[in-house]
């Protein structure tokens, strides 16, 4: 059989990239092509094609298409071997046509469709590192936690919460047609008269809950979120690790001087910006703090976020850089 599957969002891309991607695939053959456009299809088709035994499977969309695919990847793994079976080796893939296209950025693969198949295609995949979310979820990706009566999903490159969660509560998939990458700043610029501390307390790594009046709580494993926005600069998908950012409560100067000098890739040097690394991270916030994982707004309660080492095999670009910048 056919070893690669592509999972395209057909609401993703312009028409002109759909149209590159269709010759890409064309002319590189033996790529088993399916089509997506409800919340949940990615999952569903991901898991199906694990069962079916393809060996390769990449989102062709934006952010949302590819956390989908990359969740439907590790459910259905999880689910063989709970059967006490072997799952087999799926190595996940993006082709970008998205608005934000992060993971694509971090993972240093080209944006035109035609490079971006060939690298699916073509490139070895390299071990990367996932994080489970566990809490309370309720949407058409997340899956019940068999420990408890709480919920699991996976992230691959972010989840930001608090103000990126008001953000993300704007950034409609209208708001996305009408404008494009600028969809996030008009989002932003929506949110700002509604913007309140939230009282939180964040443990790490197990440790005692520090309380801190935060604005905004990311927890990265990729580099950037909303479009290109460098939170996690030195961030490395494959050491194990989460890099927690959290931009303190502070008057409209404040958030003004701190905006800017994430604009200006050096936001993690500010006074109002807290940088840890940790294995394991949980969030509680007061009011509750709404968070969206790989840009997919999810819930405003307590959550766990906790790394998974190389969890997942995923086709990068041949200008891959893991190790943090300097």
């Amino acid at each position: 059989m056919n070893q690669t599957l592509l999972i395209i969002n057909e609401n993703s891309g312009t028409g002109e990239q759909s149209e590159l991607l269709e010759r890409a695939v064309a002319r590189q053959g033996g790529i088993v092509c399916r089509t997506n456009s409800e919340a949940g299809d990615g999952v569903a088709m991901a898991r199906e094609a694990v069962r079916e035994g393809f060996q390769r499977i990449g989102a062709a969309g934006g952010d949302g298409t590819a956390h989908e695919v990359a969740n439907g990847i590790v459910q259905a793994r999880e689910a063989i071997k709970d059967t006490g079976k072997e799952a087999p080796e799926v190595a996940f893939g993006v082709v970008p046509l998205g608005t934000g296209n992060d993971l694509a950025g971090t993972l240093a693969l080209p944006e035109d469709p035609r490079d971006a198949v060939a690298v699916l295609v073509r490139q070895q995949p390299r071990a990367l590192d996932l994080f489970r979310i566990t809490g309370t979820l309720d949407n058409s990706v997340a899956t019940d936690d068999p420990t408890g009566d709480e919920h699991v999903l996976y992230g691959i490159n972010a989840a930001a919460g608090g103000f990126s969660g008001e953000v993300d509560e704007e950034v409609t998939t209208e708001l996305k047609k009408t404008w494009g990458p600028l969809a996030y700043l008009v989002g932003a610029a929506r949110a700002v008269p509604d913007l309140h501390e939230y009282d939180t307390h964040v443990s790490f790594d197990d440790e005692a809950p520090e309380a801190i009046d935060a604005l905004n709580v990311i927890v990265a494993n990729g580099r950037t979120i909303g479009g290109g926005k460098r939170v996690a600069p030195g961030a490395n998908p494959c050491d194990g690790l989460l890099d927690v950012v959290i931009v303190k409560w502070g008057g409209m100067v404040d958030f003004a001087a701190v905006g800017a000098r994430l604009m200006a890739g050096d936001w993690l040097d500010s006074p109002h910006v807290v940088h840890r690394r940790a294995r394991k991270v949980r969030v509680e916030g007061d009011p509750g703090m709404w968070f969206n994982v790989d840009g997919e707004l999810q819930t405003k309660e307590p959550l766990t976020f906790e790394v998974l080492p190389g969890a997942l095999p995923v086709v990068v670009g041949p200008d891959f850089r893991a190790e943090r910048e300097r």
